[in-house]
């Protein structure tokens, strides 16, 4: 599985599709699809994280791309956010939304491609090394 040869444009060819893995605090599946947009999912199993799941929600969706052999994942909607109320003002806008716009530009989620195949992948942000396997 060691592979470190591949082009930024092959990893990203071989993440395209359904994918889930497993952190110490989550449960996360993902999607990559081809127009570099993601739908991913994240349930959080440690007891003391479930009120942030409560305000953000557990769904989120954006773009993503390879850079320099790191996975760069940037939030554009949070569907199932608390704070996805409607405006008065402003009735076909969901403020959790605009938030995570703005915010999309200064915060960028990144993690280093440290091995990836057709089946399996190891990603590492500062914390942790995180293993994937493919669901499709």
């Amino acid at each position: 599985m060691n592979n470190m040869n591949l082009s930024d444009t092959e990893i990203e060819i071989l993440l395209f599709g359904k994918w889930r893995f497993n952190t110490d605090w989550e449960k996360i599946y993902i999607e990559f699809k081809n127009d570099m947009t993601y739908e991913q999912t994240r349930i959080q199993t440690f007891l003391l994280s479930k009120p942030s799941e409560f305000i953000t929600g557990n769904k989120f969706t954006g773009v993503w791309h390879v850079n320099d052999k790191r996975l760069c994942l940037i939030v554009k909607t949070v569907p199932k956010s608390f704070f996805n109320l409607r405006l008065l003002i402003l009735s076909k806008v969901d403020l959790a939304d605009m938030i995570a716009s703005i915010f999309s530009i200064f915060i960028t989620e990144t993690y280093e491609v440290l091995e990836i195949n057709k089946l399996n992948f190891i990603i590492s942000d500062k914390n942790q090394r995180i293993a994937g396997i493919k669901i499709n």
